[in-house]
């Protein structure tokens, strides 16, 4: 599906089993941050919260590395093959991409 309000135009396609097991990690990554909640109001041992907090970023990683899938199998793919400013394009969101990722585990 072609948008003109997203990078690229692109909207609306994602691989369903991709989609799917995307959808499975959201709602496991939301019973995770509802016992986060609940340890840090029993206030839990700091440990054990720490431990949960580290779980749902290893889910987050997990969640991302979904979403990039599908990002290089539908959009970027496309983007190459229609060349151009649609190939630099989708060189320039991978960079971003990474950049982001590399900032986020220099400040660990």
């Amino acid at each position: 599906m072609w948008r003109l309000d997203t990078p690229g135009g692109y909207a609306g396609c994602m691989i369903e089993d991709l989609k799917k097991r995307a959808l499975h990690r959201t709602r496991i990554l939301e019973g995770q941050m509802r016992g986060l909640e609940k340890m840090i109001d029993n206030e839990d041992y700091c440990m054990d919260i720490i431990t949960q907090s580290l779980a749902i970023q290893k889910s987050l990683r997990s969640l991302n590395k979904l979403l990039v899938e599908n990002h290089l199998r539908t959009h970027v793919s496309d983007m190459f093959a229609a060349g151009g400013d649609q190939r630099e394009m989708a060189v320039d969101e991978l960079l971003k991409v990474y950049e982001l990722n590399n900032v986020r585990a220099e400040t660990k």
